[in-house]
């Protein structure tokens, strides 16, 4: 006799995979729908390690990596190619031809942000044409008051042939201060998508742009991650004209170059270049162009991601590529010979190459006097080995070389590690596990009430794991200062890198005490020496030993910044007069041998 379950138990126990089938799927003949053939997607296995042509439910065999690579090349060609269809097509002549091309190309039965505006140029004898743009990209009304109403009202075009109507339109027509005839079908697609208004007229092969860009951006506003007390406050925005205007601003020079290259095949990032020309290694500028134009992505939204196409070394902790967001850091570095590289709408512009020392130098360095910016720098450089290295001494110390501290100190650890049931290792994992929540949770809680569940959550949990005998209060003071040392680093890439080293040094320290300490250290400073970037070692200029100004670990005087940096190989080594103070003489090289020159000749 079969049991009989109630209901809810054979619900509970039994699936029905009757489900399965009214639930939505993506399958290949979705995929068939939107133009692929039916053979091929049923053949396609992008994204999985599968042969060509293979088969549900058949055997697969494994395949050699190479062949994986090469197939996949394959796809990617193939997916680029169909992407850029129009790319050797020239604008066709007549109005008509281009409305369908346009209804093709921008999908215009269902995407409305792209319109159209039909008009008739003149009033004795009219011409047909019409604008395109993009709404919310372009300015609404500089296209009614500097295309539509010159054309419209203000026009009379007698000329018969096509060049000549042309041309007359957009030297005598449009009064906008960017104007540019193009003819080919991409340069159309990429003005209308960059916030321009391309204007076509009826039996003429070629278009008119008007820059017309007008959609809502961030206004110029202080820099967020590195605040300086004293000197400029503006940072970059997510405006890519507004970045390379700001530099332009400080930097005002005949010779700053920027070169706009382009990134992405499915919506292409604008990506600019600046240099120095006459100044900046024309080596180096080769070379960041050449490794930019490599990259073939669909869509490159940010720097950040720049960047990590940029490194040589990817797997390398320390940054290659110095990223910030104040125009007068950037601004400094174009100075010196760097190259600097802005992303279409990245509020952080990046420079290459970097060096160690320039990731913990700030900008207020240089604005303050020679006493106070060394002691900065210096405590700086203090607190970035207290970040890194600390908690791994706190361990080392306790577990393998009690000697090394006074006898009082010692037992005073003893006596607060006494009902503690962890070891030391265990304890200061919990807790800087704890820090680093607290400040990832800072960060992501909404801003107004982000510090203040930082500092209270820090010390609720801290006073309540010493009450409750978890951890002891002498490793609370260590974690503490080890996460106060870590917010002094200005440099945000930088701080995650010693953010992450310090747990390795902490397990080296746990195993092998101050040797584990000293040999991993001794080995990443080996691999950092042997590291570059862009061509330049890491710890340039100090390995190896290179010429310059001395500004390293400790910032000299202002009046003896009078080299560039040897390591960027400038075409000028000389940024001011090796005597800029011959008023003083404290600061005076030689004697003044004009004075004495003129008492022998009396």
């Amino acid at each position: 006799m079969a049991l009989k379950f109630p209901l809810w138990l054979r619900k509970l126990l039994i699936v029905d995979d009757s489900v399965m089938d009214e639930t939505f799927t993506l399958n290949e003949s979705s995929r068939s729908s939107s133009g692929e053939n039916n053979s091929e997607s049923s053949n396609s296995t992008t994204g999985s390690f599968l042969p060509l042509g293979h088969k549900g439910g058949s055997t697969v065999r494994p395949r050699a990596l190479r062949e994986y690579i090469k197939q996949s090349a394959q796809e990617y060609d193939v997916s680029v190619e169909h992407m850029a269809s129009y790319d050797d097509e020239q604008i066709p002549a007549h109005l008509e031809e281009c409305k369908d091309k346009l209804k093709s190309t921008f999908h215009l039965d269902i995407n409305k942000d792209v319109v159209v505006r039909e008009f008739t140029i003149g009033v004795r004898r009219p011409w047909k044409a019409f604008a395109v743009f993009v709404d919310g990209m372009a300015d609404k009304n500089i296209i009614n008051t500097h295309i539509l109403q010159p054309l419209m009202i203000l026009t009379h075009i007698p000329e018969d042939d096509s060049k000549k109507r042309m041309d007359a339109i957009a030297e005598r027509l449009l009064p906008g201060n960017q104007v540019e005839a193009i003819n080919e079908w991409t340069d159309l697609v990429n003005a209308v998508l960059a916030g321009s208004t391309v204007v076509l007229v009826d039996g003429c092969d070629a278009a008119l742009t008007v820059e017309t860009k007008g959609w809502e951006h961030r206004t110029v506003g202080t820099a967020l991650t590195e605040n300086v007390v004293r000197g400029p406050h503006n940072g970059f925005t997510e405006s890519f004209r507004a970045n390379t205007g700001l530099v332009r601003s400080i930097l005002r020079s005949e010779h700053l170059v920027t070169d706009i290259l382009s990134i992405g095949k499915l919506a292409p990032t604008d990506i600019g270049v600046m240099w120095i020309e006459g100044l900046t290694n024309p080596e180096l500028v080769e070379e960041v162009k050449k490794r930019i134009k490599a990259i073939e992505v669909d869509y490159l939204p940010d720097s950040g991601l720049l960047e990590q196409f940029l490194d040589d070394k990817p797997n390398l902790l320390i940054p290659q590529v110095f990223s910030t967001e104040r125009p007068d850091r950037i601004a400094s570095l174009l100075v010196e010979g760097h190259v600097a590289i802005f992303v279409g709408n990245s509020p952080f512009v990046l420079a290459v190459p970097v060096v160690l020392w320039t990731m913990v130098q700030t900008s207020e360095d240089a604005y303050l006097r020679f006493p106070f910016g060394a002691f900065l720098r210096g405590l700086r450089w203090i607190a970035l080995v207290v970040a890194l290295l600390l908690p791994g001494m706190y361990v080392a110390v306790t577990n393998y070389h009690p000697e090394m501290i006074p006898t009082d100190l010692m037992l005073a650890i003893a006596g607060s590690r006494e009902q503690v049931p962890f070891p030391v290792v265990v304890e200061i994992l919990l807790m800087e596990f704890a820090i680093e929540l607290i400040r990832e949770a800072g960060i992501r809680i909404p801003s107004v009430i982000g510090p203040t569940i930082g500092i209270v959550g820090a010390l609720i949990i801290g006073q309540a794991a010493v009450q409750a005998g978890i951890v002891s209060p002498l490793l609370v003071i260590v974690v503490a200062t080890t996460a106060l040392a870590s917010f002094t680093i200005p440099n945000y890439n930088l701080s995650l890198a010693v953010r992450v080293a310090r747990f390795v040094f902490l397990i080296a320290g746990a195993f092998l005490g101050f040797y584990g300490i000293a040999i991993l250290g001794i080995v990443y400073l080996v691999r950092l020496t042997v590291q570059k970037s862009f061509g330049v070692p890491l710890l340039a200029p100090v390995a190896p030993s290179m010429g310059g100004s001395p500004d390293v670990l400790v910032r000299g005087y202002v009046f003896q910044m009078n080299r560039r940096p040897d390591y960027l190989k400038p075409l000028k080594r000389w940024r001011q007069s090796p005597i800029t103070r011959p008023w003083s003489a404290e600061t005076r090289p030689v004697p003044n041998l004009t004075k004495s020159n003129k008492k022998s000749k009396s």
